[in-house]
């Protein structure tokens, strides 16, 4: 018998347009975020994650209280970020935040703790970029201190240290789930076993099936560390609509705007269509039509033995109407038949 595995969606709140072309301010983008999540609830998903940004391309700088306008109008679905960038970020906040999010949530919050993919935030907020790994090596510890709701006695060498001190408001059920979002580094693969967090995997290009190593170092790592056995998941962007042609010719124009814009920051060359297609075809893009993304989704839980998928729905200008007819068709169409298909005896059959 398939085991459990949990569906839901994430997005960065990326600025998109209208239907016109025009770039939408700021706080319509925040607002249609909450319609989005709101919609995730209602078609049955199991969880909407939230990205944390501090760019112009992106709207949402402070993910928990959109998440916590977001449980307002649901009562079910589970509510995180993708990902709370812990090196520029106070481990004692960040348990406050979330903490008051599980109260108002009725213990729905999560949290994914992650280095993020950008590092805007480190200036904005004062810290060093060549502390980068000892910034998250110890704010990591710390946030394992914290997360037991007791008393934390802890020492670092770039935050004040904490002397047997309890951090308010506790959550109901003395626990909120918390994650660590990795992209690509064994050595935080590793850290993640060591505490004994639940991994998320984020494959944003190339053929999934390249992260099995990653999956087995970590279930091998939980082992030899004496940990239980914790939940993996994946991360990985796609596009649902009724066929796998439109998906294409909708979805390229704006990943494009996006990834070129990235790409110059970082020295990599434009993208091009056959890269793009290349990646829908075979890679980390989960685009197409319902049975094409269903199929695609399934072959990347059995390939890495997942307990979760979440769809990026959301990728660069690519506007809130279509994103609210990719999360339905995913909800109502996708998830049910990944989970047919899971059920099946052979991986033949996917």
């Amino acid at each position: 018998m398939a085991k459990n595995v949990e569906f839901g969606v994430d997005t960065f709140g990326d600025v998109t347009v209208d239907a016109a072309g025009e770039r939408l301010p700021y706080a319509q983008v925040i607002r249609n975020v909450i319609e989005e999540g709101v919609l995730a609830d209602r078609v049955g998903l199991d969880h909407f994650g939230l990205g944390e940004h501090h760019r112009d391309d992106f709207a949402v700088s402070a993910p928990e209280v959109v998440l916590a306008g977001i449980a307002s109008r649901t009562e079910r679905i589970r509510l995180g970020t993708a990902v709370t960038v812990l090196s520029s970020d106070d481990p004692v906040r960040v348990f406050e935040r979330f903490a008051t999010l599980d109260a108002i949530s009725a213990g729905r919050a999560e949290i994914i703790l992650g280095r993020g993919s950008f590092t805007e935030s480190f200036p904005l907020f004062g810290y060093d970029l060549g502390d980068y790994e000892q910034l998250f090596e110890e704010k990591l510890d710390l946030m394992a201190k914290l997360l037991t709701e007791e008393a934390v006695t802890w020492e670092g060498g770039l935050r004040a240290a904490l002397d047997g001190r309890h951090v308010y408001p506790k959550t109901e059920s003395g626990h909120i789930r918390t994650w660590v979002g990795v992209g690509g580094s064994l050595e935080s693969v590793v850290r993640a076993a060591r505490y004994g967090f639940p991994l998320v995997l984020a494959i944003i290009s190339g053929d999934p099936g390249r992260f099995v190593p990653y999956a087995d170092l970590y279930r091998r790592a939980l082992a030899e560390f004496g940990q239980e056995p914790q939940p993996l998941a994946v991360h990985a962007p796609g596009l649902v609509t009724e066929t796998d042609e439109e998906a294409i010719e909708v979805l390229w124009p704006h990943t494009r705007v996006i990834l070129n814009r990235i790409g110059a920051e970082r020295g990599w060359p434009p993208l091009t269509r056959e890269k793009f297609e290349a990646d829908v075809h075979e890679g980390a893009l989960h685009v197409g039509s319902p049975e094409t993304v269903a199929r695609k989704i399934a072959r990347t839980v059995r390939t890495l033995g997942a307990d979760g998928f979440a769809l990026k729905y959301s990728q660069g200008t690519l506007p809130h109407e279509r994103m609210m007819t990719g999360i339905e068709l995913y909800g109502t169409e996708v998830v049910p038949r990944v989970r047919e298909l899971l059920a099946q005896e052979t991986p033949a059959a996917v």
